[in-house]
């Protein structure tokens, strides 16, 4: 599975176009389909530690609109999490907007909570200690 991740790395965060994002962000707001603490809709036993949705007209690589998750800070875009879903056997990207540290820690502890269904890596767009 790790040599899936590295091959997951398609981008690095001196590469990402964190303003396009925002902007995009900015423009198009965000829907929030699976509120915190709600649970996934075909896997009942999956429930959501923030809130979780999309960016409405955008496509992610999996054809459906760009995921996020969006947490209860003001700081931006502060992350994205590569993913690897070996069910779908899809690979996307997460965004991760508005996030506290402790909230980006949930983000990339629930994506890899069972790294035989699903796992990511995490990409900090500035380093973690500059949230803090």
């Amino acid at each position: 599975m790790a040599r899936q991740l590295q091959r997951l790395r398609v981008v690095s965060a001196d590469r990402f176009p964190w303003e396009r994002w925002e902007n995009l962000i900015a423009e198009r707001s965000v829907e929030i389909d699976r509120p915190a603490g709600s649970t996934h809709p075909d896997h009942p036993s999956i429930v959501y530690p923030i809130d979780y949705g999309f960016i409405p007209e955008t496509i992610g690589s999996d054809g459906q609109p760009v995921d996020i998750f969006q947490g209860s800070a003001d700081n931006g875009l502060v992350a994205l999490i590569i993913t690897a879903d070996h069910r779908k056997e899809d690979r996307e990207f997460k965004l991760i907007y508005n996030c506290s540290p402790p909230e980006i820690y949930l983000v990339n502890g629930f994506i890899n909570f069972d790294r035989s269904l699903m796992e990511g890596e995490l990409v900090m767009r500035r380093p973690m200690s500059e949230l803090w």
